[in-house]
């Protein structure tokens, strides 16, 4: 559908985001609660959230696929670190294998809610003035602002005479083939754009202010593989999701308990893999491991680059950028044709709408996350915000399982609205997971994050298995989610 197609109102829920948490919420909703209308609706022309918007050369998962698929639908290809063709083909199976796509509405782009506490129905206003309406809104918009970057403001950018690209905003068939490129970054995107980019261009420089950290991965899941030869495919599915969820977990409770150790592992593996290329300078990081979200180097690829003299990394301070390329706060001066800035992205919780209850603006900032997902004193309404140490999709699927219990309990009840009450003398003290994690974009945007406790149910965890049990076990009705009636019949 497009946004010439008329908006049939009310749904019993509006999924807003067609990438990976909306298509999960979308086949957990089809599968649990068949009787309840809802649509997708997604800004973009095509489906696949942050797989559509980026298009940056080397484009892959930072998860393996078995983490970041979806529990009900196995990974079939032999890469689990996966490209992002191979992952839209993915989201694409799960559409049509879930007859979803008629429920996706493309072009939608949402700009504000506005709950009526008399019909109990939220209305979505769109940026070209259409209107939806329903009982309950599911975010799904991911966290990444889609129109602006993060501006580093690098001093003399302006002055540069080559081409300037934020990885964001890559433009369609640049050839870059030949030329001298400087990419400006130390994070996941800077470490998959270098060994791309040095195929073909004449040198690739990354030109790193702070090191990080990276873990060699193989892009191929040797266990999964044999295990899909030998036992059905749902059965090797599960057990390898098992498997690295729980070898995910150990790493970051080691790093978090033992980072002088982790910090040796990895080193040691760094070390392995550069051979006489390794320089303790370029690679070691002035924080703990997991303070911020290690790199993951599929099959090594970064490092061979460095080690063949395709790629190398440069560290320290900008002075500024001139006509001709970098000039280093040392001296030193990287002559470029091309420079990417591959400096951070912009964090927009909420999707950026307006949401307002009866005429007042929402500040979420003044709000408690409960399970993850909800907001305390706010009815109908729950986001997804996935963890930051584990694939994104296993928070998609255990909210989306819990979301549906409670939707079935509101059917047995009658019932058309969901709360969790906050009472105003509570005596919560925050304890916010993001700051336990010093990325830059994080930090930039801590203030548009919810509150959140140490432990559940005001909580936005950290922590899959806890974060399973509590979801998957607790019961619905815990005494802090109110139940009404809406007091209009729509």
């Amino acid at each position: 559908m497009n946004a010439q197609t008329p908006i049939a109102s009310p749904y019993d829920v509006l999924i807003i985001g067609a990438g990976i948490s909306g298509i999960g919420m979308a086949a957990h909703l089809a599968k649990k609660c068949p009787n309840r209308s809802f649509a997708i609706l997604d800004r973009r022309e095509r489906l696949g959230g942050t797989w559509d918007l980026f298009r940056y050369p080397g484009l892959r998962s930072d998860s393996d696929m078995y983490t970041l698929g979806f529990e009900f639908e196995p990974w079939r290809e032999e890469r689990a670190i996966a490209r992002s063709d191979k992952i839209l083909e993915y989201l694409n199976r799960v559409v049509d294998h879930r007859d979803l796509r008629r429920h996706i509405q493309l072009g939608r782009h949402v700009v504000s809610a506005d709950w009526d506490s008399q019909t109990a129905l939220w209305t979505l206003t769109m940026i070209d003035g259409a209107t939806v309406s329903a009982r309950f809104v599911y975010l799904g918009a991911g966290y990444y602002d889609h129109d602006a970057a993060h501006d580093a403001q690098l001093p003399g950018l302006g002055s540069f005479g080559g081409k300037v690209i934020h990885p964001q905003f890559w433009p369609e068939d640049f050839d870059y083939s030949g030329q001298r490129v400087a990419v400006i970054g130390s994070g996941a995107t800077a470490v998959t754009l270098v060994p791309a980019m040095a195929e073909t261009a004449a040198e690739v420089v990354m030109v790193q202010r702070t090191p990080g950290w990276f873990i060699p991965y193989p892009a191929k899941d040797a266990l999964a593989n044999r295990l899909r030869k030998l036992l059905p495919e749902r059965w090797a599915y599960a057990l390898v999701r098992k498997f690295n969820v729980r070898t995910q977990a150990f790493l970051f409770q080691r790093s978090r308990n033992e980072p002088a150790k982790v910090a040796a592992m990895l080193t040691g593996m760094l070390k392995k893999q550069l051979g006489d290329a390794y320089d303790p300078a370029i690679y070691s990081p002035p924080y703990d491991p997991w303070e911020q979200r290690p790199c993951l180097v599929p099959d090594g690829d970064f490092f061979k680059a460095v080690r063949k003299g395709k790629a190398r990394v440069v560290t320290g301070a900008i002075d500024t950028i001139d006509q001709a390329g970098v000039q280093m706060a040392d001296g030193s001066h990287i002559d470029a044709d091309v420079i990417v800035t591959a400096t951070g992205l912009k964090l927009a919780v909420m999707g950026k709408i307006a949401f307002r209850m009866d005429g007042k603006p929402i500040n979420f900032s003044d709000h408690w996350y409960y399970r993850d997902c909800m907001f305390s004193n706010v009815p109908n309404l729950a986001a997804l915000f996935g963890y930051l140490n584990a694939g994104w999709t296993l928070r998609v699927d255990l909210v989306s399982d819990w979301l549906c219990r409670m939707f079935n309990q509101m059917d047995a009840w009658g019932r058309d609205v969901v709360v969790p009450v906050l009472p105003p003398d509570h005596d919560l003290v925050e304890d916010n997971p993001i700051d336990k994690f010093s990325s830059g974009y994080l930090q930039r945007g801590r203030g548009l994050i919810p509150k959140s406790t140490a432990q559940m149910p005001w909580h936005l965890s950290m922590d899959y298995t806890e974060d399973r049990k509590h979801l998957r076990q607790d019961p619905i009705d815990d005494g802090i989610l109110r139940f009404d009636r809406a007091r209009v019949v729509a």
